[in-house]
């Protein structure tokens, strides 16, 4: 007995084991190197210092350092020790490789075609890590991709594995790996090329942006604002999910993210309301994946359009062009939810969220946070300042507010502090900054420096350290794997403008649109939700813009118009089984089969697959004229409207449900009715008057199959309650019947 009681007290040591050092030192790492990371993103892109490929060399070192720290060599090998510490020697090869660049930037300049031997060793060394380090963060899908065009570049007569490809494969004369090796990594047309420098100017930003939105408190707010509009109404808690999901994402522009985010609130609201859990993750994940359509953020596909466009566009155009589409595919998600949950009999009151509403104000500092931040984010890059100035004024005014915010947990000591330390630190850098350049000497320059000096001051504030450190390392760790996918793309575009794939390929679509515009289209559309799945959206622009680019301004189509086209598809990638990123994030919080979740998030969002098709043939719905006519406002309103009733015909024939649960007829009366609406039109010559015949069609069928579905609901309304003891499947048949 003794024994046991022995071991009986000895038990509790043991239950929770202490992490080893090497984990506590790789933990300790990734806390600096993350908040390194974002320190120095948001100080370069403000003020220039480093050379071009210097500056990309230290954030691809950064993120891919942290990304062989972060993430394992795989999920069931995480707690091997011995694993781990290889993941120490990946993460000092990465260090080696990007610091050669760094330190050799002028020789590989002045030595570009001759590479000497070691130049090809590091390229190659670099290229492998790359490829391993987008497989741990995001898959295979990607670093598969990105083989393929290598050993496409060595297949030819002159190429390392010889050969000759056939003429439907696009051959060329092959290249060596040296050449492959240094035109993708030793060059600003590989690894360190547009998708780097994008994700280094724009996107992380927003990323950093996002995460201390989040730690303000303002996503709590989205969801009791959003409860605060909805709460009451039928199948609020869904319909809470759709305008939060929307607000998120407006300006956080990550589906996965967005839906983890919202989804914590408002799944178990909607399971708890009556929704069945997949259900209730497909409202999610469709509402979630529309939040990068939003303006102003884009998932920063608005800022990449910026700099790939051609001819240019400004940011003004693209957030002109982007707001019908973002409101008309919100208006969809919300009508297929209403009419679902008119269907399965929710009621017009849902407890749970009706007590959510009496919790908080309405009008608090996070809303202000919240709205304010978005506010001046927009006024800011309409008042023509840089994307990089902009989301920094609006990250300076998140961060002012959360320090002003008593709901953050620090003492009213250090908020004072903090607050104190603003108009001092800018102050001296006013009076400083004009010593130093003039053309520094600024109000606006002193406040940027003001903020990135505060940050580090909370590094070292006891209070303060666990906000911004959590901040700024959650930002990395959210942001490395998009360091790895874009590096890992560069390795794609490296090769196409090696090979020349990139001219020949678009030129193969170009006889298909003379033919048919609308078959070109779908072949642009099958191929971004292919490359789409499994990657982040900005990354599948990217690629795809960078292989389809030279053709889009060739299919007779606005240029802006075609370049949203391939936003939008892989953008729908992320509800697109089997492959769906937004639906696995959904399905993991509400605890569903993921492809039962994929498939409803497809059915919620399909809307999202007919807009992109809409806005071609419908330019006037993204502001923009018909080629050779001027854009009048009545086309406008004609285009907006016949959308609209094409998304209400659509949702309620997916819902299967308007006064009354519809019968399979008039279902497909419904869709017929959205075909009509949504795809091009024809005008006819009606004495004098151009009707447009196809719209018109479609409407007429709409308002028929209300007209009868309205006066079968008055009947059923009419006739006398239906005995409880009734059958439910008879009551069942009886509602249908009355169609």
């Amino acid at each position: 007995m003794a024994d046991e009681s022995k071991e009986t007290q000895a038990a509790p040591e043991t239950v929770v084991p202490q992490p080893p050092a090497l984990d506590k030192f790789r933990k300790l790492l990734v806390s600096i190197l993350g908040a390194s990371l974002s320190l120095f993103t948001l100080s370069e892109v403000n003020y220039q210092m480093l050379n071009p490929l210097s500056q990309l060399a230290v954030f691809a070192m950064l993120g891919l350092v942290i990304c062989f720290l972060n993430f394992p060599l795989a999920k069931r090998w995480e707690n091997v020790q011995a694993l781990r510490a290889v993941d120490f020697v990946l993460a000092i090869g990465c260090v080696i490789c990007c610091s050669y660049l760094i330190f050799n930037e002028s020789g590989l300049a002045s030595r570009a075609g001759a590479y000497n031997s070691m130049d090809v060793v590091i390229a190659v060394a670099g290229i492998v890590l790359v490829l391993e380090a987008t497989r741990r963060s995001i898959g295979l899908a990607l670093p598969i991709l990105a083989g393929i065009f290598l050993l496409y570049a060595f297949i030819g007569p002159r190429g390392a594995f010889g050969g000759q490809l056939p003429d439907w494969l696009f051959p060329h004369k092959g290249y060596d790996i040296p050449r492959v090796a240094s035109q993708t990594f030793l060059r600003t047309e590989g690894v360190f090329g547009t998708a780097l420098r994008v994700m280094f100017t724009y996107v992380y930003l927003f990323v950093v942006f996002g995460a201390f939105l989040e730690i303000s408190g303002a996503t709590q707010f989205i969801v009791d604002f959003a409860q605060r509009v909805f709460g009451r109404s039928g199948g609020g808690a869904a319909k809470v999910a759709v305008l939060g999901s929307g607000l998120m994402g407006s300006l956080s522009g990550s589906a996965v993210a967005n839906a983890v985010t919202t989804g914590t609130f408002t799944i178990p609201m909607m399971r708890s309301s009556g929704f069945k859990p997949h259900i209730a993750a497909g409202i999610t994940a469709a509402a979630a994946s529309g939040g990068a359509l939003v303006p102003p953020v884009m998932g920063a596909g608005a800022y990449m359009m910026l700099e790939i466009v051609e001819p240019a566009v400004t940011f003004v155009q693209i957030v002109k062009a982007a707001t019908i589409p973002a409101i008309l595919y919100y208006l969809s998600i919300f009508l297929i939810v209403h009419f679902y949950a008119k269907k399965i009999g929710l009621k017009d009151s849902v407890e749970s969220i009706a007590a959510a509403q009496k919790k908080g104000k309405l009008l608090s500092l996070e809303g202000v946070t919240f709205f304010g931040a978005l506010g001046l984010l927009i006024g800011l890059l309409l008042s023509g300042l840089s994307p990089v100035r902009a989301v920094t004024g609006s990250l300076g005014f998140i961060l002012f507010f959360t320090l002003l915010n008593p709901r953050v947990k620090v003492s009213d000591r250090s908020r004072w502090i903090g607050l104190g330390l603003i108009p001092v630190i800018s102050l001296t850098m006013k009076l400083l900054l004009p010593r130093i350049d003039e053309e520094m000497g600024s109000w606006s320059n002193a406040g940027i420096f003001s903020m990135i000096g505060l940050l580090l001051v909370g590094l070292f504030h006891r209070d303060w350290r666990p906000i911004i450190v959590g901040a700024l390392v959650k930002s990395a760790k959210n942001g490395v794997s998009l360091i790895s996918a874009s590096a890992c793309v560069g390795i794609v575009i490296g090769v196409v403008t090696l090979t020349g794939v990139g001219t020949a390929f678009p030129n193969t679509i170009v006889p298909i649109a003379e033919n048919s515009l609308f078959m070109a289209l779908v072949a642009i559309m099958v191929c971004s939700i292919v490359l789409g799945m499994g990657l982040p959206s900005a990354v599948c622009y990217l690629l795809m813009a960078t292989l389809i680019g030279p053709v889009l301004n060739k299919l007779g189509v606005p240029p802006l118009a075609a370049h949203l086209f391939i936003f939008y598809f892989g953008m729908m990638s992320m509800v697109t089984p089997p492959v769906a990123l937004a639906a696995y994030a959904s399905a993991s919080i509400a605890g569903s089969p993921i492809m039962s979740t994929g498939v409803a998030a497809f059915r919620f969002s399909l809307v999202g697959f007919t807009l992109p098709f809409m806005f071609v043939y419908r330019p006037e719905l993204l502001l923009i004229a018909k080629t050779g006519q001027e854009l009048a406002v009545m086309n406008v309103i004609m285009a907006v409207l016949a959308a609209v009733f094409g998304i209400f015909a659509l949702a309620s024939g997916l819902a299967g449900y308007l006064f009354t649960p519809l019968k399979i007829p008039y279902r497909l009366a419904l869709f017929a009715a959205a075909a009509f609406a949504l795809f091009p039109d024809r005008k006819v010559d009606v004495g004098g008057f151009k009707l447009a015949l196809f719209d018109t069609i479609g409407v007429i069928i709409l308002i028929a199959v209300v007209m009868m579905n309205w006066a079968a609901s008055k009947r059923l309304a009419a006739q006398p309650e239906t005995p409880k003891s009734k059958d439910k499947s008879g009551d069942s048949d009886q509602k249908t019947d009355a169609n």
